[in-house]
């Protein structure tokens, strides 16, 4: 292996990453390393670094989604060879390994959370993809959040609705496509300007997120309708309540799964639950497998899984400029527009 080297977190609240070498990657027998050719940023990072999320030993390395050709296979890793261009979700967040993060030449990644991609597909627009996918596989089909059942090329037409808050954005967009793939009639919320994109993805009905009574227009939409369970992608605590109320007054589901736990239980009508999820738990249950080695692989390949969205936003090349990246997501005039995403390549 070349001289592995990582742009690395000496401790929280500190910075900028130090770029310096670190140890080479080897895969266990269920793991495959990849050379990584793109990483992208997430909000988490930044959260991270300012010691937001204590949770993580330092000095560390950050970065949860990478693309990249496969450059070493463990014993049991059978789906993937040597040169395999590939996607994955880059577990350090779970595992406290500096050999499961994204932010580094090399990366090992867990073969029940990574897959093939097709030509068509750059390393770029696949690197901004594998947390939110997790994410939303997380608070769509785990049995502990709503339990719906994973998504097929041909999936059944389903007499059944799914409120996807936060329709658009990247998380809520893999949301879309996964309850579509499920067959599963998506109402999303997102912004006006938003809504052809999200017809594009796959939401069969959407209402404005500004709605001032956004609960009551999602009860109207779903009168006489079966709803499955509601998914927030946002951080708002008044989406919250609002799917939680629709829930309550409608037929179906008592269950809203949410990224975010910024709400107060009092506000939630009684019979319904909200379900904080993390992407991180699929690694080890039943959705890991079915999102990422049952479905990703065709529907990337035959074009079912709507891509690219949302788009990479190449911000520069090497470890060095990833420090910027960060600050850049993390200024709200500066950061990616909407639909785009930050990307470093790694060439």
């Amino acid at each position: 292996m070349e001289e592995n080297y990582a742009a690395i977190l000496i401790r929280q609240k500190r910075r900028p990453l130090n770029v310096d070498e670190t140890d080479s990657r080897f895969p266990d027998e269920n793991e495959i390393v990849i050379k990584n050719a793109a990483v992208s940023i997430n909000p988490i990072d930044a959260l991270m670094q300012q010691g937001y999320v204590t949770n993580m030993t330092t000095p560390g390395i950050l970065g949860a989604d990478v693309a990249g050709e496969v450059f070493e296979v463990g014993s049991q890793a059978n789906r993937f060879s040597v040169g395999d261009r590939v996607m994955g979700h880059a577990l350090r967040l779970a595992t406290d390994d500096d050999r499961h993060a994204g932010f580094q030449n090399y990366t090992v990644l867990w073969s029940n959370m990574a897959c093939p991609i097709p030509p068509n597909l750059s390393y770029e627009d696949a690197s901004t993809m594998p947390l939110g996918i997790s994410t939303a596989a997380a608070g769509l089909f785990q049995k502990s959040s709503l339990g719906l059942e994973p998504p097929v090329p041909y999936p059944p037409a389903r007499d059944e609705w799914v409120i996807i808050a936060g329709a658009t954005g990247n998380v809520g967009s893999h949301g879309v496509r996964l309850a579509s793939a499920a067959g599963y009639k998506v109402l999303g919320t997102g912004s006006t300007r938003a809504f052809d994109l999200a017809r594009k993805l796959g939401a069969d009905d959407m209402v404005d997120y500004n709605d001032k009574d956004l609960a009551g227009t999602l009860i109207q939409k779903l009168s006489g309708k079966t709803v499955a369970g509601a998914f927030n992608a946002s951080d708002s605590a008044a989406t919250i309540i609002a799917l939680a109320t629709a829930l309550a007054k409608s037929q179906g589901g008592k269950v809203v799964s949410s990224v975010s736990d910024n709400f107060s239980s009092k506000d939630v009508p009684k019979g319904v639950r909200v379900e904080n999820i993390l992407a991180v738990d699929i690694r080890e249950n039943e959705v890991g497998k079915r999102i990422w080695e049952d479905f990703l692989p065709d529907a990337l390949a035959t074009g079912k899984y709507f891509i690219p969205y949302p788009e990479a936003r190449v911000f520069g090349d090497g470890l060095g400029v990833i420090q910027a990246a960060m600050d850049n997501e993390d200024d709200k005039a500066k950061k990616a527009p909407s639909g785009k995403k930050a990307v470093v390549t790694l060439k």
